[in-house]
């Protein structure tokens, strides 16, 4: 719905257009469309909903909140645009920066469209140039499900000569109380650390330069007053559909309020575009919430779960065999251990790493998708067999993007490597595991990987792809037809695009994961067309406590793959009790990591435990609300799955270090109904915890069911018993 209103004495007339959903409202102001050159589209309001606005509302919130001119400063004195600019008086970062035929291009921008339905609203613009010449500029913003605000724009040249986009980010505008900025670092197997600080004045960025996401991504930028609390206070937070290079930015400029978005970091000459070409720009995703991080995770929770292509068979129970047998693929084992899955009530089978020729470790065989008849001398086609009569789907490891040179296809093809041609075979220190990237943006590339790939898919009726990408890319030059040589970053990540959906689309139900040694690839770019992440290639329950939490700030559990590791983990060496290890675990879609045939017969019964619990449990999981509590003592963590009608809950108390204290402290369970009355069970079918029993057992914890207000467990909390590090609480809440 849009809004005219008389004009402004100062300046051309206003429409406004307020997109409504789920709690959130975003006004935009727009540019009298009779005014060449008047501007594009500037946020009014980001925020909670308003409810609805009249015209004199709508006006009253303009005046209410708009800008004023000031001395020492341009008199402009305007709102700032979709797309600042030195036109707009904006003295922060840029948000599009243009070349026409290497000069710059500095567009006037005029609104020629507006389209709004379903509380999205299609702004289409236009601008000459300094040389007559043209372009066309499309933005969508959408409040979708749960609120969530997405922004996407596309550039078009629509003149003479080539355009170059050097710059296009998102922003939206925040007040200034959002003082403070959480972003995160990393490494690999210990990825998504946050970061909490002032936010800086001026113009600040962020950037990955990695050719994918990386362990030490931004991956999400979030705002807040002060530092950010679970359960409570304002918070904003933006994350970029992009699974290369991106900018997060933050500009808090004196005479201005604060800007807040992210974009696709553009390598030099990345972008050409000629005349009737297009750039669109990644989406970006953006949140607001008065219920603290947990209220920005259940934006984009909802948001992803209203997709026609979520998932939504449940998530089935699974063994991977990575650290179980790693490259050491003998026919006879596998299958042992396929058995033993079955028995233990796995789900899904996946045969990882180690399968294809001549890939006996990790120098060889990378881009050779044909089975190892030496390995495996009949083929995959038993073991698939075995697998699907066993009731299980099968899976298979693939790293698409990569090559050895030690490989058959690197030995004919050397131009189908993505790289600087002085960089290969690599100067030290710029190798990985000796593998190079395979150039997927070349065709003949593309379609030897696709063909290989979908012939193994079709003839074992492959259900599941686990889509590793273990590697930075460094230098990546393309070189295309006419051979001048491009920045190839873009094409590479578009391309990978391309055959996910083509693989997708040729054998419909194939689910795919993203791993990228673990989590550096997470982003909702990947995860519009594959069907989970790997979290973290570290299982160490320690680790995986805090990186999932932070994975699922933006993926809900569902789509978060958590597996039970032995013990000692591989990548810390840590020692754990199983019974921390399942608990875990269940936070994502959980399976083994494992070779199980190892167990004992006492691991056996408490594995085969968890899997009936994980499935008692996951329509639960997977579905409801995710929530933290914000305890006193850093040894505590507090996190829970709460029904969409609050009527029953599981939460996981874990300790991550000792207890601060001798006499542990009481937590509170969030998101439970204070009017309701509920019991609460210890879960401990896979192994119960230990805590300190001579400071005595809390009475709630020595009856099950203990029955108790919805009252005391949200506001008054359950004392916890003095828990040794590294142990959890897995408690049951269900209606009494």
């Amino acid at each position: 719905m849009t809004h005219p209103t008389t004009p402004a004495p100062a300046g051309p007339a206003r429409t406004w257009t307020a997109l409504r959903r789920d709690g959130v409202a975003l006004v935009l102001a727009l540019p009298d469309p009779g005014v060449p050159g008047s501007g594009l589209p500037a946020v009014v309001h980001w925020g909670a909903d308003l409810g609805p606005l009249s015209d004199a509302d709508l006006a009253a919130l303009d005046a209410a909140t708009g800008p004023q001119s000031d001395t020492g400063v341009l008199d402009a004195g305007r709102r700032i645009s979709l797309l600042p600019q030195d036109a707009d008086g904006w003295s922060g970062r840029p948000g599009v920066v243009l070349t026409r035929d290497g000069l710059p291009e500095f567009p006037r921008w005029t609104v020629t469209g507006l389209v709004v339905e379903n509380a999205t609203a299609t702004v289409t613009a236009t601008s000459g140039s300094t040389a007559g010449a043209a372009l066309e500029l499309r933005t969508s913003i959408a409040v979708g499900p749960g609120g969530l605000v997405t922004v996407a724009h596309a550039v078009t040249n629509t003149g003479d000569g080539v355009v170059g986009v050097e710059q296009l980010e998102t922003t939206l505008p925040l007040p200034r109380q959002a003082d403070h900025l959480t972003s995160f670092t990393g490494r690999w197997a210990r990825e998504k650390v946050p970061v909490t600080a002032p936010m800086a004045p001026g113009a600040a960025t962020r950037v990955s330069r990695r050719g994918r996401g990386g362990h030490d991504a931004p991956w999400v930028s979030v705002a807040s007053g002060g530092v950010p609390r679970n359960g409570s206070g304002e918070v904003w937070a933006v994350h970029l559909g992009w699974s290369a290079d991106v900018v997060h930015r933050t500009d808090r400029m004196t005479e201005h309020g604060v800007l807040f978005g992210a974009g696709e970091l553009v390598r030099p000459g990345e972008i050409r575009l000629a005349h009737g070409e297009t750039y669109k720009a990644p989406v970006a995703y953006f949140a607001w919430s008065d219920e603290g991080l947990d209220g920005v995770g259940a934006r984009f929770h909802d948001w992803l779960r209203a997709r026609d292509r979520h998932p939504v068979s449940a998530r089935p129970l699974v063994l991977n065999t990575w650290e179980a047998v790693y490259f050491d693929h003998d026919p006879e084992r596998v299958a042992a251990l396929a058995r033993a899955a079955a028995a233990a009530g796995v789900e899904r089978f996946v045969l990882d790493d180690g399968w294809f020729h001549d890939r006996r470790d990790d120098t060889r065989g990378l881009g050779d998708w044909v089975v190892d008849p030496a390995v495996w001398p009949e083929g995959l086609e038993p073991l698939a067999e075995l697998v699907h009569g066993l009731g299980m789907q099968f899976g298979l490891w693939f790293e698409p993007e990569m090559v050895n040179l030690d490989s058959d296809l690197a030995r004919e093809h050397p131009e189908w490597l993505l790289g600087n041609p002085a960089s290969i075979p690599s100067p030290p220190g710029l190798s990985f595991r000796t593998q190079y990237v395979l150039d997927l943006a070349h065709p003949d590339a593309f379609e030897h990987v696709r063909g290989q790939m979908s012939a193994l898919i079709g003839a074992l009726g492959i259900d599941f792809v686990k889509w590793d990408h273990n590697r930075d890319l460094v230098e990546a030059v393309h070189l295309p037809g006419d051979g001048a040589a491009r920045p190839g970053t873009r094409t590479q990540t578009l391309a990978a695009y391309r055959l996910i959906d083509r693989l997708k689309a040729d054998h419909p139900g194939l689910e795919i994961e993203s791993c990228s040694s673990g989590g550096a690839r997470t982003d909702l770019g990947i995860l519009a067309r594959t069907d989970r992440v790997w979290a973290s290639d570290s299982n160490d329950p320690l680790e995986r406590l805090d990186i999932q939490r932070w994975t699922e700030l933006v993926l809900p559990p569902e789509l978060i793959g958590a597996h039970v590791g032995p013990s000692p983990a591989h990548s810390t060496g840590r020692t754990t009790d199983l019974s921390y290890r399942v608990a875990a675990a269940l936070q994502g879609h959980a399976g083994f990591e494992w070779n199980i045939l190892e167990c004992t017969p006492e691991e056996t019964e408490a594995i085969t435990a968890y899997g009936e619990l994980y499935k008692e449990l996951r329509g639960l999981l997977h579905t409801g609300r995710v929530v933290h509590g914000d305890p006193v003592d850093p040894a505590l963590r507090v996190r829970g799955v709460v029904a969409r009608d609050r009527s029953e809950a599981v939460f996981t108390v874990a300790t991550v270090a000792g207890l601060a204290e001798h006499r542990a402290e009481r937590v509170t369970l969030p998101g439970l109904d204070p009017g309701r009355r509920y019991t609460v069970r210890l879960r401990d079918e896979a192994g119960a915890p230990r805590w300190n029993q001579w400071l005595g057992v809390p009475p709630w914890l020595s009856k099950e069911p203990y029955e108790i207000p919805g009252t005391v467990l949200t506001r008054a909390g359950l004392q916890l018993p003095h828990l040794w590090p590294m142990q959890a609480l897995i408690l049951h809440v269900e209606p009494a």
